[in-house]
């Protein structure tokens, strides 16, 4: 049996956040021994899914899944690894009030119905998804993956003596709200730096220079890495009610403690995806 892995970008691509994740969720199941097949979901076909039926798929980012794949997805075994609101018209549940949007907002609705469960990053996420389908299907993953070699890292940047200046994520995604977030250093005070995101294991090491990191989105947070990573490295975080990282339990840990949690969850998300499909 193989795994047959659906985003609509991989690293090879894209670097972000999900894409990140779902190249180690891919690894850590081939280190189990599972055949798992790579495709863009725009190169998926009515072939191709007939031709893997008797195969399981993992769903992740699918905007170019066509009407006719997701329609013939739904007769086979699939999961949904969400990562954020697909359901939605817009992808932005900040949009709608208390984050519930009206039925004519809604999309996909069938194709998250009869998936066999739709992975959510956090309990936060999962409200929200909750929320708008009232599916029963929905399941809080609680976490992310990140690769041992920068677990690693983040144990020496962890480490190291820290200035009491706030690091600031420099984006220009508007809803990753740079500007807020400098505006409350000038108003508190506070010396900042403004980091950008280059290659990731420099953005870490320059993020993790200063003691305190300050985000403020202005869209809610599936989980947000950098605030996972912020934690693990021994930083405090200021930010707002947006973070799906920051309501869950284990985020109370920063540091060393941080870091063995979520390298526990290397093994902890890849068995419920597994469970999920039915595969044990």
């Amino acid at each position: 049996m193989k795994i047959v892995f659906i985003a609509d970008f991989f690293v090879e691509q894209v670097l972000g956040g999900g894409e990140l994740n779902n190249e180690e969720c891919i690894n850590i199941l081939k280190n189990k021994n599972f055949d798992v097949i790579k495709i863009q979901s725009h190169l998926v076909t009515p072939d191709l899914l007939n031709t893997n039926k008797d195969n399981k798929f993992i769903v992740a980012n699918f905007i170019n899944l066509t009407e006719e794949c997701k329609n013939l997805l739904q007769t086979l075994q699939y999961v949904i690894y969400e990562h954020d609101h697909k359901y939605l018209k817009t992808r932005n549940p900040q949009n709608y009030e208390n984050f519930k949007a009206p039925p004519d907002q809604i999309i996909n609705y069938d194709f998250y119905k009869n998936s066999q469960a739709v992975l959510c990053q956090s309990g936060f996420h999962l409200s929200i998804v909750e929320k708008n389908l009232g599916l029963d299907n929905i399941v809080n993953l609680s976490g992310n993956l990140w690769t041992l070699d920068t677990l690693d890292l983040m144990k020496e940047l962890c480490a190291k003596d820290k200035l009491d200046k706030c690091s600031v994520l420099q984006s220009p995604i508007a809803h990753k709200n740079t500007r807020q977030a400098v505006r409350f250093c000038e108003y508190k005070k506070r010396d900042y730096e403004l980091v950008a995101s280059a290659k990731h294991e420099e953005f870490l090491d320059k993020i993790s220079n200063n003691k305190t990191f300050v985000f403020f989105p202005k869209t809610p947070e599936t989980l947000s890495r950098v605030v996972v990573e912020a934690r693990m490295m021994g930083m405090s975080v200021i930010t707002n009610k947006l973070v799906g990282a920051a309501q869950e339990a284990w985020y109370a840990h920063k540091g060393l403690q941080l870091i063995e949690e979520i390298t526990q969850m290397r093994e902890r998300i890849p068995n419920t995806v597994l469970e999920k499909l039915g595969v044990h």
